[in-house]
């Protein structure tokens, strides 16, 4: 099969839903790679730092550029904590590419095929669907915004810089998407594809640490001013202050989960407890369930006491106006007071979410509330930590040793080599 056409096809038994924007993956199977991606050495506890740029609003995501390839060519694409499968637009050819900052990915070699151990873990714990097993390997990941990526894995040489000024070029398997589909209200995201730092054996941050370049440790610094970094490897982790949480792992799944928790506000404890919390570098905003929403939306209209009036505003569903429009979270983040989120598996462990971890300063001035009723866009009783909470701390996800930790931190900085 050509390198430059790929066969299209949607097989029924081929679909591969991401529920809340993690792919469901095997916590058990053994992975394996091909011949040809046997370990480069041994570099274990080395780190690859990565700029990024961004912003919660008005983009809405932040996104990491990768040089993939040979001859290296680069790509931008949304880092998302809440999935595990890379994919970049493939031209093979394309049947459905959205506007993208660089021309689809043109694969040099033909697909990976059934019999490849990377099939196997992608759809896993369904067995592939193929016929044969020297058929390609296809692929459909679906998001909670109702994106989707049809296409096939493929593997190619990302070039990648480690901290100490090593330079490495491993061969990793990724998403050569042709059919991408985004029919929500909003424009998608102006990137070449997605970045999945899940722990699941198809994400990058295993493949990696299986060539033994990295450990499996990832991380991500999201300045509220826009821009921050990312990071493989353990060279961040020792960071002082770091509050560690256990992960709440659950069979089969691959999310970053962890509690339970309770919302506090203004130090007070809310009467919402025991929250199971999704940390999701896919989602612009945080999503609670129906009764976690309907508390904080209460004690955020309680606290204002009419303070500030609620207003229409096409950038979230609840928004309050001043006397004048804000130019900045600053100007209002008096009026309203601090949640947390209370770890009682963590001694002493909390989320601190001050005002501006919440709230964003729309196009019109006013303020929004970048808290989100997750029942409304079929998240159920989910419970998702996404980019505002994240801002201007520095979050590690330690597979490791089964953790998640996250300190204050200037994200506008890059830490040095």
């Amino acid at each position: 099969m050509g390198p430059s056409r790929l066969i299209k096809r949607r097989s029924a038994g081929s679909l591969f839903i991401e529920a809340m924007r993690f792919v469901v993956l095997s916590e058990m199977f053994l992975g394996c790679f091909s011949a040809s991606n046997q370990p480069i050495s041994n570099r274990m506890g080395h780190t690859v730092v990565f700029p990024l740029q961004g912003n919660v609003y008005p983009q809405g995501f932040y996104s990491v550029s990768l040089r993939i390839g040979n001859p290296p060519k680069p790509y931008t694409l949304d880092i998302d904590s809440g999935s595990d499968l890379t994919w970049l637009q493939c031209d093979a050819p394309c049947v459905s590419c959205t506007k993208a900052p660089h021309p689809p990915y043109k694969p040099n070699k033909g697909p990976i095929t059934c019999n490849d151990p990377m099939c196997s873990a992608l759809h896993w714990p369904s067995k592939p669907p193929c016929k044969a097993s020297h058929e390609q390997c296809d692929y459909e990941v679906s998001y909670a915004d109702h994106g989707s990526s049809l296409g096939v894995l493929v593997h190619d040489i990302f070039s990648l810089q480690l901290t100490n000024g090593t330079l490495a070029a491993p061969r990793l398997a990724f998403g050569c998407g042709y059919d991408q589909s985004y029919p929500g209200p909003n424009a998608p995201p102006f990137v070449d594809g997605v970045l999945g730092l899940g722990y699941g054996k198809s994400s990058i941050v295993t493949q990696l640490r299986s060539l033994g370049l990295i450990r499996s440790i990832v991380g991500h610094c999201l300045s509220g001013r826009g821009g921050g970094f990312l990071f493989l490897g353990d060279g961040l982790s020792t960071t002082p202050g770091i509050i560690w949480t256990p992960m709440s792992r659950k069979s089969g799944e691959s999310a970053y989960a962890l509690g339970p928790a309770d919302l506090l506000f203004n130090g007070q404890n809310s009467g919402v407890k025991g929250l199971r919390l999704v940390f999701d570098s896919g989602s612009s905003y945080t999503y609670f369930n129906a009764q976690a929403y309907k508390t904080t939306l209460s004690l955020v209209r309680k606290y204002l006491n009419g303070k500030l009036k609620e207003t229409a505003d096409e950038s979230l569903p609840v928004c309050w106006r001043g006397a004048k429009p804000f130019k900045s979270i600053f100007e209002v983040k008096n009026y309203f007071k601090p949640f947390a989120l209370s770890f009682t598996k963590a001694k002493s462990a909390q989320l601190q979410l001050p005002p501006e971890s919440y709230l964003i300063i729309s196009k019109h001035g006013n303020a929004c509330l970048g808290i989100l009723n997750g029942s409304e866009v079929g998240l159920g009783d989910s419970n998702v930590i996404g980019d505002i909470a994240f801002q201007d701390k520095m979050v590690i996800y330690d597979n490791e040793r089964q953790q998640i930790g996250w300190v204050p931190k200037d994200c506008n900085k890059l830490p040095k080599s």
